[in-house]
């Protein structure tokens, strides 16, 4: 990697960062996106394909087109998101880590902003850029938008998108601010503070794992910001696509396991108290739309939380909790019966 001075600040050399793309039987997609990331990225970070134990062809068409600019990790096994990622770090020697999905487009300059906000203030912990829908350009994307939230009950939102309602990119949050959580489709952390909160949560598997990560790193006093000078572009939906009720199962149950582990400010037994009444409702909507498989997928989301209940309550006392994480009680209702579309209505 050579490293060119031409940044608006130059000390961006300094900081040894890693791009680590996580692949599994993702040959189709490294072919669509990695050479971008290569193409503009190569010069300032070192480039790693982390491949979670793939049957496909990915490694061997990552060693034969990029034999010099990326380098191998390979897992042994499938552990999903948070394992396939906390596997592969232990391997890297980096100051800064950047989680990149395998179907992310970049561009020329998405990298000098990113890295110099972590240059610019010590107590940034966790940032992410803008992320567009790459198959409508001039949207944000439902992965992270421009930065995300949650409410008091767990719900997460963005700026730019609450729930399934994305907003178009018109410049309007162009500004760098701090969030509550920063997407895993593309996150920048300091490699020291990832390993200090204990990486991610491999009971969570997949699915809003960085959202549980973010804020036990919040909750550690750090800042965590969306940088509007970076964009990039995300095509979404390659694991698991939002009809798929697995992706039901997992958000469903990845909320409440954070809610438990990290809530401050109200009683979270209150919290799940709610939040299993609005599940019921959410499932009850499933029904009417024709969509068992999504009811059946709520019910083992709360048999698979329960289970996992005295274990959370574990992780709940290891955690240092401070800060108070909500802007909005409730976005269910601010987006279904006040008509709450965008982020800046919520203001």
């Amino acid at each position: 990697m050579v490293c060119f001075r031409e940044s608006k600040n130059p000390f961006i050399c300094n900081v040894k960062t890693a791009i680590v793309i996580l692949n599994w039987n993702g040959r189709s997609l490294l072919e669509r996106f990695l050479e971008s990331v290569v193409t503009h990225s190569a010069h300032l970070a070192t480039i790693y394909l982390a491949d979670n134990a793939s049957t496909d062809s990915s490694v061997a068409y990552c060693k034969e087109h990029f034999p010099e600019d990326v380098k191998i990790i390979q897992n042994k096994e499938n552990g999903g998101y948070a394992k396939g990622y906390n596997d592969a770090l232990r391997h890297v020697d980096a100051d800064l880590y950047v989680l990149l999905n395998s179907d992310v487009k970049v561009e020329k300059g998405w990298l000098e902003p990113m890295v110099s906000v972590f240059v610019t203030s010590a107590s940034i912990a966790v940032a992410q850029p803008k992320i567009k829908d790459l198959k409508r350009p001039t949207l944000f994307e439902y992965a992270g938008a421009a930065g995300g939230y949650i409410d008091a009950l767990g719900y997460p939102y963005c700026r730019g998108r609450i729930f399934d309602h994305c907003e178009e990119d018109t410049g309007q949050y162009n500004d760098t601010v701090d969030v509550q959580w920063a997407s895993g489709a593309c996150l920048f952390i300091r490699a020291k503070l990832y390993w200090d909160a204990n990486g991610l949560d491999e009971d969570f598997f997949a699915h809003q794992e960085e959202i549980d990560l973010c804020w036990r790193i919040k909750n550690k006093g750090y800042r965590i910001v969306a940088v509007g000078d970076s964009e990039v572009f995300h095509l979404g939906g390659a694991t698991l696509s939002s009809a798929n009720p697995q992706k039901t199962f997992y958000n469903f149950r990845n909320t409440l396991f954070a809610v438990v582990k990290n809530s401050t400010g109200v009683p979270y037994l209150l919290l799940v108290l709610i939040r299993l009444i609005l599940d019921g409702i959410a499932g009850f909507k499933f029904l009417l739309e024709g969509k068992p498989k999504h009811v059946l997928a709520i019910i083992k989301a709360h048999v698979s939380f329960y289970r996992h209940f005295p274990n959370l309550l574990k992780k709940r006392k290891a955690l240092k909790q401070s800060h108070q994480y909500y802007q909005v009680w409730s976005i269910v209702f601010k987006y279904f019966i006040k008509n709450k579309k965008t982020y800046r209505d919520l203001l």
